[in-house]
């Protein structure tokens, strides 16, 4: 009867994970699809508040997360990814793309933190962690 409750536990512990849809969008291009993704995350969390938001960016997608950033309308990406962040967006940045663009690690926006490969930790939160798939 013990390891029938067990199970029952861990079933129900999987079925709470399942049941929240995660979703990482994957960043390459630099700030126009930025821009594009900004939006798209903010319209996505007011439809579906609880959804749990990993952004992936690499080589000039990592752009609008340097220092300084700004879109096409000369605005800065910090309140954006500010606003985002306190609303449970997480950001991560490709320290391949770092290194090879020469980038200070510095440089990259406080709420961002680094992975090793930003290709890389897309496909781990693919395949390990039932990540959906999103490219705007």
């Amino acid at each position: 009867m013990k390891r029938f409750a067990i199970f029952l536990l861990g079933m129900a512990v999987s079925a709470l994970a399942w049941s929240q849809v995660k979703v990482v969008y994957h960043l390459s291009e630099g700030v126009p699809q930025a821009s594009r993704a900004i939006g798209n995350i903010r319209n996505h969390l007011a439809a579906e508040p609880t959804t749990k938001i990993v952004v992936v960016a690499h080589g000039l997608g990592v752009d609008f997360l340097l220092d300084g950033a700004t879109n096409q309308q000369d605005q800065a990406f910090a309140g954006s990814i500010g606003e985002l962040a306190g609303r449970g967006v997480e950001f991560r940045v490709c320290n391949n793309t770092l290194v090879s663009r020469r980038i200070a690690k510095e440089r990259v926006a406080m709420e961002a933190s680094i992975v090793p490969s930003g290709v890389a930790e897309v496909a781990r939160l693919q395949a390990k962690e039932a990540f959906v798939y999103l490219r705007p």
